[in-house]
């Protein structure tokens, strides 16, 4: 005997259709939990790129820093160090009379100025000098006599000057008291600058002939020259063009504005002859001697 076929089941009948209980009044239906989603697959990594070029600024940044020093531009920036300090030197020591000049006062720029202008007019009468002699030694009839005559007048000026022969001519005189005692060595020796820049040719103090060795020094509160001691008022007789020589001695900053400050009286005179009569004693060489 066979089984009975088994009779096909019925599907479930739909909520709210009939023949299917209806869920109580006031129960709730609990809700179904969502299937969970399936993970992302995980990211493939990021193939690197070549770095981005910098640019402007920072190209610049980049170039100079960090420093990338060889050796050979080590002995150029030596070399280049080296050369600028040599010219800065150069430069500095040519400009060293211009810079002089330009911080000087005005009364120093106008004695410059003068001496200038008196050197130069002192030149030029040298000149003419010399130009007379070769016209008068070219002219003369005879050129001997005309030589010796010439080397006689040379001879006297060179002993005015050594101070071994007497002076007397057009010039001025003048005359420092010091009743404080303030004058020292270097103003005279101040005054018998400015007047040998002046063209004085033949100078006395008191009794003491100035010469080109002279020499000035203070001792005990006293003035020494060439070792003789002088003593106020102090007397200085110059020989040469009074209309130079008293300007020289007047300019603004000059010798007499320094004696006035220190209280000291000062006189010039322009008598009609100046007599320099203090001698030197002519000194013999000790090894040359005349060749005539």
């Amino acid at each position: 005997m066979s089984d009975p076929e088994r009779a096909p089941r019925e599907p479930d009948p739909a909520p709210g259709e009939p023949g299917q209980a209806s869920p109580a009044p006031g129960s709730a239906r609990k809700p179904q939990a969502p299937e969970p989603a399936a993970p992302d697959p995980p990211a493939a990594p990021a193939t690197p790129g070549p770095p981005a070029r910098p640019r402007g600024r920072d190209a610049l940044l980049a170039g100079l820093w960090p420093p990338r020093v060889t050796r050979s531009q080590l002995i150029v920036a030596a070399l280049l160090f080296v050369l600028g300090l040599g010219l800065a030197i150069q430069v500095r020591a040519a400009s060293a009379d211009d810079s002089a000049l330009r911080g000087a006062r005005p009364e120093d720029l106008v004695r410059i100025l003068s001496d200038l202008e008196d050197r130069t007019g002192r030149l030029e009468d040298e000149k003419n000098a010399l130009e007379e002699q070769r016209t008068d030694l070219e002219t003369s009839s005879d050129q001997a006599e005309e030589a010796r005559r010439q080397t006689a007048e040379r001879e006297r000026q060179l002993g005015i000057l050594a101070g071994t022969v007497a002076a007397e001519g057009p010039g001025i005189e003048l005359r420092v008291t010091d009743p404080r005692g303030a004058v020292r060595a270097d103003m005279l020796l101040d005054a018998v600058q400015e007047l040998r820049a002046a063209g004085a040719e033949a100078i006395q103090i008191n009794e003491v002939r100035i010469v080109a060795g002279t020499f000035f020094t203070d001792e005990n509160g006293q003035v020494r020259i060439d070792g003789r001691t002088v003593f106020a008022p102090y007397v200085i007789d110059a020989i040469g063009r009074p209309q130079d020589l008293e300007p020289a001695l007047n300019i603004p900053g000059g010798v007499v504005q320094s004696l006035e400050k220190e209280q000291a009286g000062v006189v010039i005179e322009r008598p009609e002859t100046v007599v320099v009569d203090a001698l030197r004693s002519a000194e013999r060489p000790d090894y040359a001697q005349s060749s005539s």
